[in-house]
């Protein structure tokens, strides 16, 4: 067997391989998906172009193919139309068939021209990127296996052609929607799968994606990190790449204290922290006070502490039990009823309310209802929503 002109340790090899998929994950991150995909960052035309190149090289993908795809599943998440939800097809199906599931939809002509608008289309792109996808990948092989040798070369390829179709294809799309914790509760399965964005580029962070889909972080808690984001800030300093939209903050303004047209908009873009902040300052402090008054009666206290967590959930992905079992509770509590009532309420103003003027009157009246509540909870954050506002870019 040939040896290769790099001769490596067994534990070279491993980091060679390491390395060259993390390459890739971070091409995939930057370049797919928040650059070309949601357009969140402009990227320097060489670093583009490199990502570009290196993708074709070492996975076969081609631009316009995944940026659709993707770009179709944000458009249809959850339904028969998405390519590959866990929720439709099973999180089997995700998890071992995602690479099928690409291919599959990327056959789709129809897919590609209505989801596939501003991608590449050069010269190279028509002539090379896009014809010789099964070349690259040869090119490849052959280029490791004289690099590194017959075995280590072929075992490093066969790591970079399984990495991208796992990972991305099986965990992100698969796991990503399946397991995992939530920090916003958007109208789809969504999950963060870990809150250490260091796997797979940040790209674990899939509820906050969802969310805030734009954006070029994916980190939104102090405890969140995302590595993807980190290697956009250094392409950022170097000059390479300029961030377009992040996911806007909240803060408070103490001089604010009434709604007017300047935030009401910033307020409406940013529904998905007001009401994960509705659910921590509201809805938890009466769960808290509701479960001290039922005292040692067990049943309504296991009750209502399974409710604890329906109440923050989407409604539209409770099941039929979940649903009777959050109907119960409330019966329980003439306040956590009130204040599960308000919340219903704020959210269908966020989809609803379609002009300033019924913005702010909408708002308006939120806040009078929850001011004669007599709940002092949703009297003070009523408080703290008339004083919402963007922090400063």
């Amino acid at each position: 067997m040939f040896d290769g002109l790099l001769q490596l340790p067994w534990w070279g090899a491993v980091i060679v391989a390491l390395v060259l998929t993390h390459i890739t994950i971070a091409a995939v991150t930057i370049y797919l998906h928040r650059h070309q995909t949601h357009l969140a960052l402009d990227l320097h035309p060489a670093v583009s172009h490199f990502f570009r190149f290196w993708l074709w090289i070492t996975t076969g993908m081609n631009t316009k193919e995944w940026v659709a795809i993707h770009r179709k599943h944000h458009a249809n998440v959850e339904t028969e139309q998405d390519p590959h939800s866990p929720v439709i097809k099973g999180i089997r199906t995700v998890l071992w068939g995602g690479w099928f599931l690409y291919h599959r939809e990327a056959s789709n002509t129809e897919t590609l021209e209505k989801y596939g608008a501003g991608t590449p289309d050069d010269w190279l792109e028509r002539n090379i990127y896009g014809k010789f996808l099964n070349l690259s990948l040869f090119a490849m092989l052959l280029i490791e296996v004289l690099l590194f040798g017959t075995v280590a070369g072929f075992l490093i390829w066969l790591t970079q052609m399984l990495w991208i179709p796992f990972w991305a294809a099986g965990v992100i799309n698969g796991v990503g929607h399946y397991w995992g914790y939530r920090n916003f509760e958007v109208r789809d399965a969504s999950k963060n799968i870990v809150p250490w964005g260091f796997i797979i580029g940040g790209e674990e962070l899939h509820n906050n994606h969802h969310a805030y889909a734009s954006s070029a972080k994916f980190s939104m808690k102090k405890w969140e990190f995302d590595l993807g984001w980190q290697y956009i800030r250094l392409l950022r300093a170097l000059g390479l790449a300029k961030v377009k939209k992040v996911a806007p903050t909240l803060v408070l303004s103490p001089e604010k204290h009434q709604f007017d047209q300047h935030t009401v908009r910033p307020l409406i873009n940013s529904r998905f922290q007001v009401m994960s902040n509705f659910a921590r300052d509201v809805m938890n402090n009466v769960h808290a006070d509701e479960l001290k008054r039922l005292g040692v009666n067990r049943k309504q206290r296991v009750l209502l502490k399974r409710a604890r967590r329906l109440m923050r959930r989407e409604y539209s992905l409770l099941n039929d039990n979940a649903r009777a079992q959050l109907k119960r509770a409330l019966e329980l509590s003439p306040s956590l009823s009130s204040v599960y009532t308000m919340k219903q309420k704020l959210q269908t103003i966020w989809v609803k309310s379609n002009n300033l003027e019924g913005l702010l009157q909408a708002l308006e009246d939120w806040c009078r209802a929850a001011e004669a509540s007599g709940i002092g909870a949703l009297q003070e954050f009523s408080d703290r929503l008339r004083r919402y506002q963007l922090a400063p870019a």
